[in-house]
């Protein structure tokens, strides 16, 4: 199959999804499975949100398909998933080992993308996709990602 279609079938069955999911928790997690299960470099796929509260501010791992992680927890200036937060851009890194930033979680993890997620302008959270594969993000996958980091978005909007 086609990269592009698996693709754009992906991006509908995620719409799909969002109009299906009860919650935003359930739709985070129903993401998590579908870019896991479907998207074959994405070897491990998840969500940090924004911890109400933290002092300093902390992303908390939410939901998460893939090997355990030892950070379950990463403040907004350390990493890749802080950069991505803290700056409100996306970041690709197409070779996680020459990248200062990059906080290690797999030995097998070659290449990573982190995708903020946005509630009503503000960075709420964002989606990080490991791969097993250097440059394994290209301008379609960090198109998906973006939809689905949107996606999430707007369902924690409408239950704000």
């Amino acid at each position: 199959m086609h990269v592009a279609t698996r693709i754009d079938e992906v991006r509908n069955e995620i719409t799909a999804r969002a109009q299906g999911a009860p919650t935003a928790k359930d739709l985070m997690q129903s993401v998590c499975d579908l870019l896991h299960e479907r998207m074959l470099k994405y070897n491990w796929v998840g969500f940090y949100m924004l911890e109400p509260g933290a002092q300093p501010p902390m992303l908390a791992l939410g939901a998460f398909v893939g090997a355990m992680t030892p950070h379950t927890r990463i403040p907004l200036n350390q990493g890749i998933c802080g950069a991505a937060a803290s700056s409100g851009k996306t970041i690709v890194v197409d070779d996680v080992s020459k990248d200062i930033r990059y906080l290690a979680c797999s030995l097998e993890t070659k290449s990573e993308i982190v995708v903020p997620v946005f509630v009503a302008g503000e960075v709420a959270g964002e989606l990080d996709i490991d791969s097993h594969f250097s440059a394994a993000f290209g301008a379609e996958d960090q198109a998906l990602v973006q939809y689905c980091a949107q996606v999430v978005g707007k369902k924690l909007e409408k239950s704000q």
